[in-house]
């Protein structure tokens, strides 16, 4: 991936979070993963490490199945837990990540549906070809989207980065 990237360019990778669970009387924002949850959110983490640029800075839900993910994905880059995230889509995601420093080169995200997935496609411009299909056509738990974005975290906006991966570790 880092090949297809310019001096300028940055990685945003935006990730939803693991199967959960969904113990009774347990508030949405409180509900953990679950088992399979945390098999896919480690796998996703070898991903990442295997395929991406290091992480160095991550935005997370604060809610309990984002930070459990997050957890076992096993990234370890400084983070910062938004309650924006939670129920996000595009603009709020965006709002998020214009505030990350631009010293960071590669950012992960990890949120919920539609957050992740809906952004992910207003970035890359709706395209309806390749992983941006198969990514309309769903984007389950941990699953991940890859986008080189072609500018600073404060200037990206709607149809300015280009998909370049979507990965579901199963």
């Amino acid at each position: 991936m880092a090949s297809h990237n310019t001096p300028r360019s940055r990685t945003l990778i935006l990730m939803r979070h693991g199967k959960s669970a969904y113990p009774e009387g347990v508030a949405d924002h409180d509900r953990p993963l679950a088992p399979r949850g945390r098999r896919q959110a480690a796998m996703a983490g070898d991903w990442l490490r295997a395929t991406q640029p290091p992480v160095d800075a991550v935005l997370c839900s604060t809610a309990v199945r984002t930070r459990d993910t997050l957890d076992e994905t096993g990234v370890a880059a400084p983070t910062t837990f938004t309650e924006a995230l939670y129920g996000a889509y595009p603009a709020q995601v965006l709002a998020e990540i214009a505030q990350t420093d631009a010293s960071v080169r590669t950012l992960l995200v990890v949120g919920h549906d539609p957050g992740m997935p809906s952004t992910a496609l207003d970035l890359a411009g709706n395209p309806d070809t390749g992983d941006a299909a198969s990514m309309r056509e769903k984007f389950p738990t941990s699953a991940l989207a890859v986008l080189t974005v072609p500018c600073s975290w404060a200037e990206l906006t709607s149809s300015a980065a280009s998909l370049t991966r979507f990965h579901v570790p199963r």
